[in-house]
């Protein structure tokens, strides 16, 4: 097995990657790449993601691109344990959190992060970023309803919907907005932290980001 990960370490799409390399507790190789305009545009790096975008897995010969999908891979190639189900119907209640995360969630935290954050203070819109930190609330609402009878998202232990929406949570509450999180998600906040790749990856400093439009 030989496993490397092209990514900047400020992507919370890449932080997703490494936390579950770490969980995994699998050996691989980090190699920083996206912070720079062009570093992702060559074209050895077009032949491992058309989309020449990061995060990329490249697994002995192969390259798998987008994160959830490389999340997917991992849990199927070296998961063991809670990580691993071969039954359908208990799949897709960790995938379909996936995908509101990506499709609802995401959404809504970038429009805080991008609004807020990376935008610089001048060029900012505040009716936009006030209606993205709304849609966070509401996102965060129905996270604690989910969360009222569970230890994680689906059930008693992390899995794959635990990595692609508790991902956002840091950074929303490090950007000083004062946004709260219900009783529910506070203590699901706490047991993600628990997690060496959380605390490595998506617990580290993104100050580099701060007013700053470009990768």
């Amino acid at each position: 097995m030989s496993i490397t990960i092209y990514g900047r370490h400020t992507s919370y799409n890449v932080q997703k990657v490494l936390w579950l390399l770490d969980d995994l507790e699998l050996g691989y190789k980090h190699i920083e790449l996206g912070s720079k305009p062009g570093d992702t545009e060559t074209i050895e790096f077009g032949k491992m993601n058309p989309m020449r975008k990061v995060p990329v897995l490249v697994d002995n010969d192969k390259a798998i691109w987008e994160s959830s999908t490389i999340l997917r891979y991992l849990v199927s190639a070296y998961g063991s344990g809670a990580w691993v189900t071969k039954d359908a119907y208990q799949r897709s209640l960790y995938e379909r959190w996936m995908d509101w995360a990506q499709t609802i969630f995401e959404p809504t935290f970038v429009g805080v992060f991008w609004g807020y954050y990376r935008t610089p203070k001048e060029q900012r819109d505040k009716r936009a970023i006030q209606s993205s930190i709304d849609g966070c609330i509401k996102c965060l609402s129905r996270l604690d309803e989910q969360l009222n009878d569970k230890q994680y998202l689906v059930g008693e232990k992390l899995s794959l919907a635990d990595i692609t929406t508790g991902v956002f949570l840091y950074r929303l509450l490090e950007i000083d907005l004062n946004i709260k999180l219900p009783d529910q998600v506070a203590g699901w906040y706490r047991r993600l932290q628990a997690s060496q790749g959380y605390q490595r990856w998506v617990m580290s400093d993104f100050s580099i980001l701060y007013g700053r439009l470009e990768y």
